[in-house]
């Protein structure tokens, strides 16, 4: 089929690769502006950018896909269109483009988790499953009729970025198989009950302060959704630590109090209902590391406060 493929992060170069490898016809690539990162700011583009360049596929970066997107869009006259992690909502007028619709790679058991960060909410919320939907995208955010679905367990020390990488490739792969069904002519589209919805807003920066009043386990899924970004960390007057691995530990005492920092037992703090050993932290202007080998060279004393220790 001809094929108008939307997608930006990593996330989404596995679903651009896996229509070409398919052999469909990909005319065209849409996605966001480059932007100036890091600290230097240097203007990069988007993986998907880099990924449909290799190929020799043309590329569009609308402001606004329904303003300086839709006339590239309609030039191209794809069969149908392909979305997966774009960052633009499509107005009507996009979607009325393509004759067999658009459909998108949504990385949650939809109707839970529509929204912009599913992955990251479904490990934020204790989630042991998910899995990828495609779906015909509508007006609404992820409102559209789903089609097929594959469901994954979480692991239990699984952090949202390692899942998102997983969930990448999965939803690849169920993207050709919709797609075969689609030209076969044999697609199913259920709606989506309402009743079970629920609807994730995007994670601030914020999102990562842990609050160690929280129980041990609400404290890990924070550590786990917050991986890459924007991390778990804890508020210092000199910066932040943060913190990228954690796990269950034994004792108790005030929350936030230090239990423990030597190289022997580890940088232990309690919690509201226990304990958690911060296995892998990055102090402010260093570099990530085991904090058992953080401990041989920097001294934290034990019963105070982690977010008064000075570094």
């Amino acid at each position: 089929m001809r094929v108008v493929f939307m997608g930006t992060p990593a996330f989404s170069v596995p679903t651009l690769e896996a229509l070409i490898a398919a052999g469909h016809e990909v005319a065209g690539v849409f996605t966001q502006p480059d932007k100036p990162k890091g600290r230097g700011g240097k203007v990069q583009m988007s993986p998907v950018k880099e990924c449909a360049m290799k190929y020799g596929i043309p590329v569009f970066q609308p402001v606004k896909m329904r303003l300086d997107g839709l006339e590239p869009l309609q030039a191209l006259q794809p069969e149908i269109c392909v979305t997966a992690a774009f960052g633009q909502i499509l107005s009507q007028a996009v979607l009325d483009v393509p004759p067999m619709g658009t459909v998108n790679v949504h990385t949650s058991l939809l109707p839970r988790h529509r929204g912009a960060a599913p992955v990251q909410w479904a490990v934020l919320q204790g989630d042991k499953l998910s899995g990828v939907t495609t779906m015909f995208s509508d007006a609404g955010i992820d409102t559209g009729d789903m089609l097929l679905r594959r469901e994954v367990e979480i692991g239990p020390e699984e952090t949202a970025g390692e899942l998102t990488e997983r969930l990448s490739y999965i939803g690849a792969e169920l993207l050709i198989e919709t797609l075969r069904h689609a030209e076969l002519g044999d697609l199913v589209r259920t709606k989506q009950d309402e009743a079970q919805m629920t609807y994730d807003p995007k994670i601030t920066k914020e999102m990562g302060v842990l609050d160690f009043h929280e129980t041990t386990e609400q404290c890990l899924n924070r550590v786990r959704a917050m991986s890459p970004w924007p991390c778990a960390y804890v508020e210092l007057e000199t910066g932040a630590i943060k913190v990228w691995r954690a796990r269950a530990a034994q004792g108790t005492g005030l929350p936030g109090r230090i239990l423990t920092a030597d190289r022997k037992n580890g940088l232990v703090v309690a919690t509201g209902d226990g304990a958690m050993e911060l296995c892998e932290i990055q102090a402010p202007n260093a570099k990530r590391m085991d904090a058992k080998v953080y401990l041989l060279g920097h001294e934290m004393e034990a019963g105070k406060p982690l977010n008064e220790v000075k570094l």
